[in-house]
């Protein structure tokens, strides 16, 4: 088999490949760049579903680590994700 030119990039967490699994949600949670918005046009689970669904699955710890994330960043809102890449263009063209 002759091997690409190519070069592969590794992934520490590749995606998963089932979307309603709770393995693409929690993924798909720890995303900066998926907001709440994806993720219930792929799995019809709200933003309360996904807390809860977060809060289930991961130890304590992680889950206050990745609540205080998520309020922080606040960009796991489409409306708020689009704002903060308008500001980023801002700053990059001056």
């Amino acid at each position: 088999m002759k091997k690409s030119n190519r070069p592969q990039t590794k992934v520490k967490k590749p995606e998963p490949k089932e979307y309603n699994s709770n393995d693409w949600i929690i993924w798909a949670a720890w995303a900066d760049r998926i907001t709440f918005e994806e993720i219930y046009e792929k799995t019809n689970k709200k933003e309360s579903d996904v807390i809860k669904i977060m809060r289930k699955n991961l130890k304590t710890s992680s889950f206050r680590l990745w609540r205080k994330r998520v309020s922080e960043k606040s960009i796991k809102h489409r409306k708020k994700f689009s704002s903060e890449r308008k500001k980023l263009k801002l700053k990059n063209n001056f």
